[in-house]
């Protein structure tokens, strides 16, 4: 599963970045990639835990590619993998695909020492 992947490469990340600080929240952008936001945030719970990311807030901002249609002239975001080969609105296959594939752990909030 893509989400699956992509939740233990940010959990990698976040994990090198808090260098043995304990976590408790994070921000990923992800962009381009058509994913299902709820498991890409239970991946990161599954793959956090036992580490100091177990219980982090996962805040994920999604930026979606957009499908430009020169048939219908439609614009929209991409809201699955079909919409990468002809248009939602009209079936077109004469469209143009926008938007950057990015991953990027934006930031992380780590506790307070005690």
């Amino acid at each position: 599963m893509h989400e699956l992947g992509l939740s233990e490469s940010i959990v990698d990340a976040a994990l090198r970045r808090a260098a043995g600080r304990r976590v408790t929240g994070l921000r990923v952008r992800i962009g381009g990639h058509v994913v299902a936001p709820e498991v890409v945030t239970q991946g990161i719970r599954l793959a956090a835990a036992g580490t100091v990311l177990e219980d982090a807030t996962v805040d994920l901002v999604l930026e979606p590619m957009m499908v430009s249609c020169r048939e219908c002239g439609g614009s929209e975001a991409v809201s699955d993998h079909l919409a990468l080969v002809a248009c939602p609105r009209c079936g077109g296959v004469d469209i143009e695909i926008t938007g950057d594939e990015h991953v990027v752990l934006e930031s992380i909030t780590v506790a307070q020492p005690d």
